[in-house]
């Protein structure tokens, strides 16, 4: 970035100590496009160096004082005006004074507080970025960079599948189950549907993973509901006693982990949204929450072998017996 105005003009250019051997990420813009930034993790130490290039070398730059930043904000797209900042630390790198030629700083940030996951929704952004700042008695000089954090978790405890019983009173019964209620990233989601009761002509069913977006607090609370997947399961009419299997790669998908009142500001969450479509395009539709998490990269099998190993062990459990209370399918339009 350069100054312009009478006299001095400079280039101000952060790089960091590990610029060739740091990990690049693919993050979204707000214009949806992808770009790539460095990657860190939480507790990670944040180095580099901030050089100032002059524009003309006979001239000096006066200055009142130059800083470097690194910050972690949140800023809701209907309040942009107000930045909210969970992480912020400063480091002076020079007193007021003038510069007479070309020079570098180096920086420090170590073990670095980074809370949350890089984030860019539909009203929401949260970001991580150095600012290098040049204090000038009539326009400062600033330069951004941004960088992308990536939050890691281990396997959940307590992991249980996920069964449930659902239905239209004398017109349609299902069960259905996943092989778990929390996934990773790159994980294989494994389960089964089985009609108990089939009086409705059903022509098509098809699975969705919903993004939920939700914003403010109180009566200001705005939901965003994007659908990242159709997935069809099944295209004719089921019979009674007839077993659907299901099994969805994640990994195809542009997700992101759970992530639930960041910093009292947003929620991020995900659900698998069951829906039947009868011969009368009428929908049903049963939702179910699921939790979505990020594991550091490891040496993985290949994912049709991952799959095989789920469906495997999905398969062998036992029936449906810990089946929960019956509840209504969204649509009731049962006329038959």
């Amino acid at each position: 970035m350069s100054f312009f105005g009478f006299g001095q003009s400079v280039e101000v250019e952060i790089v960091l100590h590990d610029a060739e051997s740091r990990k690049r990420a693919e993050h979204k813009t707000e214009d949806g496009k992808k770009e790539k930034y460095f990657l860190f993790y939480d507790g990670e130490t944040v180095s580099g160096k901030v050089s100032l290039a002059l524009k003309h070398p006979n001239k000096r730059l006066e200055h009142q004082g130059i800083k470097i930043e690194f910050i972690g904000q949140i800023e809701l797209y209907y309040d942009r005006g107000n930045h909210h900042e969970f992480v912020s630390l400063v480091k002076d790198l020079a007193r007021p004074g003038e510069i007479t030629q070309s020079q570098a700083f180096d920086f420090e940030f170590t073990h670095v507080e980074k809370p949350y996951e890089s984030y860019t929704g539909q009203n929401v952004k949260l970001r991580y970025f150095l600012r290098a700042t040049i204090s000038r008695r009539l326009n400062d000089v600033v330069k951004e960079m941004d960088i992308v954090v990536h939050t890691l978790s281990t396997y959940p405890e307590l992991n249980s599948s996920i069964k449930m019983e659902v239905g239209i009173e004398d017109c349609l019964h299902i069960e259905f189950e996943y092989n778990k209620s929390k996934y990773h990233l790159k994980d294989v989601i494994v389960g089964k549907i089985y009609f108990l009761l089939v009086r409705i002509k059903i022509k098509h069913m098809e699975i969705d993973i919903i993004k939920r977006e939700t914003t403010g607090t109180g009566p200001n609370v705005y939901h965003e509901n994007d659908t990242i997947a159709k997935y069809e399961i099944m295209d004719g009419a089921p019979v009674r006693g007839e077993s659907i299997p299901i099994r969805l790669f994640l990994a195809g998908y542009e997700l992101t982990p759970t992530m639930r009142d960041i910093n009292k500001k947003f929620s991020v969450r995900y659900y698998l949204n069951l829906v039947l479509i009868d011969e009368e395009e009428r929908r049903y539709f049963k939702q179910q929450e699921v939790v979505l998490w990020r594991k550091g990269d490891i040496i993985r099998k290949s994912m049709s072998h991952q799959a095989a190993i789920a469906s495997q062990r999905f398969e062998g459990t036992t029936s449906l017996g810990e089946v929960r209370t019956p509840s209504q399918l969204s649509d009731n339009n049962c006329r038959q």
